[in-house]
């Protein structure tokens, strides 16, 4: 294959790629705007109403470690298409739901074809683009994907659900799945995988994939119960077992499902305990931002997105434009520590947001902020995957999305729990509803400048430049001595 030839594969290949991720990310946050209409089409409960974004979150969450591993054993292009297959075939159950169970089981089955595509895209992704430029530039594309993605998928998820049905949320992914998987087989590279006795650790499996389930379903629920239940006691210590067992397990395994040779690189390690603080200060920004405009503000779901439409034209830009040419002049950690530093200052704007906000002087700001994402995100994810040898890339993948979710419910449970109470405490010493509401996003949005402000700590303290070392290299299989 010529050079021209063989750059336009790569390049389509990472077109497919995004746009399977850029799926996941619009399926977590267009449902978000059209909850009030599936909630008065179908007759869920409030609490049954949860479950529309809980069953995909649980699902998603708790099956990347596995399905990144699987993607190294059976093959990473296998389980792209496959998961993208799941998906758009769940797209459609759901699109087509006509009672609360069976929508609620469609989400369950699009969170487990979004894990199977997501877990391995990134994997996929630094093995096709190996040379450092033409890398930074591939990750920017993969971070924008995400980065803005939330946003776009507030504004599509308004103009569907107004200008259609909520059902449409969910059939607009058929054309682009179909679209996904007709490109895809021809332009993914493929791999045979290290087959399944290289890894077949189905105890393993069992305990990770358990685990993790058991905890973000604890996390997730923590709203209702509170954090001193018995239930969420006693379902987050199981968790915490089911979870500790599995790192053991990982250490005597022959054949483990998660090598801990992995944890062993400072910039994995380190990447993926600064995306859960971030990640989980930033759910202040995507979800109660939009929660503000709607509550206090009185925007409706399409006024929403079009008002946080600022932030995603930022981050796509400073992602796509910006962002990789900075990374190759002052170096990976440098970048993300700025994009750290922006996103302080987007909170801390937010924790001082007043009842009755201008959009032009007291948002506006904090939507151009934003571009902190464009930074931060993609300097991150090639910190993450700096150590990671080709052999582990899937894992490494499904190892950085995972904990992204992971903080993703963090963020749901702690921030949202912090702002319902001081909401309930100001409307109890006699506040409006609207100031009362505002108290309650303050105190969130302070606590994730704090996360973040932690975040850079740990950045600062234990990411290295992304350039491969004796040091910081994960240990790879040497090739056995010739006779």
């Amino acid at each position: 294959m010529s050079l021209p030839s063989a750059l336009r594969s790569r390049h389509l290949a990472l077109g497919v790629i995004a746009t399977g991720v850029l799926m996941t990310v619009l399926d977590g946050s267009i449902v978000t705007v059209a909850m009030p209409a599936i909630q008065a089409d179908l007759g869920f409960t409030p609490v049954g109403l949860t479950w529309v974004v809980n069953a995909y979150l649980i699902a998603f969450g708790s099956l990347l470690l596995l399905a990144g591993r699987l993607g190294d054993l059976i093959g990473r292009k296998r389980m792209f298409l496959l998961g993208t297959a799941v998906f758009t075939g769940a797209s459609i159950l759901a699109g087509a739901a006509t009672a609360p169970a069976l929508l609620i089981i469609a989400r369950f089955l699009q969170g487990a074809g979004s894990a199977m595509a997501a877990a391995v895209g990134l994997g996929i992704l630094v093995t096709l683009f190996t040379e450092p430029a033409e890398r930074a530039k591939a990750i920017a594309v993969f971070s924008f994907t995400g980065a803005a993605g939330a946003s776009i998928g507030q504004v599509l998820g308004g103009l569907l659900t107004d200008a259609l049905t909520w059902h449409w949320i969910f059939f607009i992914n058929l054309p682009i799945g179909l679209a996904a998987l007709a490109l895809g087989i021809p332009a993914l590279p493929a791999d045979r995988g290290l087959g399944l006795a290289s890894g077949a650790d189905v105890i393993g499996a069992l305990l990770v994939t358990a685990g993790l389930m058991l905890g973000i379903y604890t996390v997730v629920k923590v709203e209702e119960y509170g954090w001193t239940s018995p239930h969420t006691l006693g379902l987050g210590a199981l968790a915490v077992v089911l979870l500790a067992a599995f790192v053991a397990r990982q250490a005597t395994a022959p054949t483990p499902l998660m090598p801990l040779r992995i944890l062993r690189s400072r910039n994995v390690s380190g990447a993926n305990l600064v995306q859960i603080l971030m990640v989980a200060a930033l759910f202040s920004f995507q979800i109660l931002v939009a929660l503000y405009l709607q509550n206090v503000l009185g925007y409706g779901a399409t006024g929403t997105g079009l008002a946080m439409l600022p932030a995603a034209v930022v981050i796509g830009v400073v992602s796509l434009g910006v962002s990789a040419r900075l990374s190759a002049r002052f170096g990976e950690r440098a970048v993300l520590l700025a994009g750290l530093v922006l996103l302080v200052g987007v909170l801390a704007l937010l924790a001082r947001v007043p009842v009755h906000a201008d959009y032009l002087t007291d948002l506006l700001p904090v939507m151009l902020l934003a571009a902190g994402f464009g930074l931060a995100l993609p300097s991150l994810t090639t910190l993450g995957m700096s150590g990671a040898g080709e052999q582990d890339a899937g894992l490494a993948s499904g190892l950085f999305n995972t904990t992204q979710q992971i903080g993703m419910a963090a963020g749901v449970a702690v921030l949202s729990t912090l702002a319902a109470s001081r909401t309930k405490g100001l409307l109890a010493g006699g506040s409006g509803r609207a100031e009362a509401l505002t108290g309650g996003y303050h105190l969130a949005f302070t606590v994730g400048a704090g996360l973040l402000i932690a975040a850079f700590v740990v950045a600062f303290t234990m990411l290295r430049p992304a350039r491969p070392t004796s040091a910081d290299r994960l240990e790879e299989p040497q090739p056995e001595p010739v006779a």
